[in-house]
């Protein structure tokens, strides 16, 4: 199994950096599942949840390395098992390919000084015991990159943002 973590320090209070991560549906939305696009792939949210999101259900493509034969793109079934408004989220997912389990969750808490931390800490497991020890790492090592960079992105819309370290 691999673990990843990254955080951030962003200048923007939690609840705007919270709505960034997690948009509310628009009130004159058509019936059936909304759909969000954006450059690294796309989220199909099936339910949406409660208010702070915890219930829902969604289906993401992302790209993953064109060595898995998958034409670039990976796919993963998603749900939002615990969140806290403006605080904690937490999913659980199963993907493909590499048919593979992920768990994980971000936090957000006021920073010293203004602004807030966002934490992003994630798990990995490949279900199959020689595609893990061939690819597992590697493969999620690409999606981490990715991961990363779209959290760069969003919390650019926040404010400034901080690479921090440690975990």
């Amino acid at each position: 199994m691999i673990e990843h973590t990254s955080r951030f320090h962003v200048d923007a209070p939690r609840q705007r950096v919270w709505r960034a991560l997690h948009p509310k549906p628009p009130v004159d939305r058509p019936p059936g599942p909304r759909v969000i696009e954006y450059q690294g792939g796309r989220i199909e949210i099936l339910e949406e949840g409660n208010d702070a999101g915890q219930g829902l259900v969604r289906i993401c493509r992302f790209k993953t390395p064109k060595y898995l034969l998958s034409g670039g793109w990976a796919q993963s079934w998603e749900c939002i098992t615990e969140a806290r408004l403006y605080e904690f989220s937490r999913y659980v997912a199963v993907g493909k390919p590499l048919w593979s389990r992920a768990e994980g969750y971000h936090e957000l808490i006021d920073a010293e000084g203004g602004g807030c931390e966002l934490t992003f800490y994630e798990t990995y497991h490949a279900h199959n015991p020689i595609l893990r020890a061939l690819l597992e790492e590697r493969v999620h090592r690409f999606i981490s990159k990715d991961n990363h960079l779209t959290y760069l992105t969003v919390l650019g819309f926040c404010g400034t943002v901080t690479e921090l370290t440690g975990g």
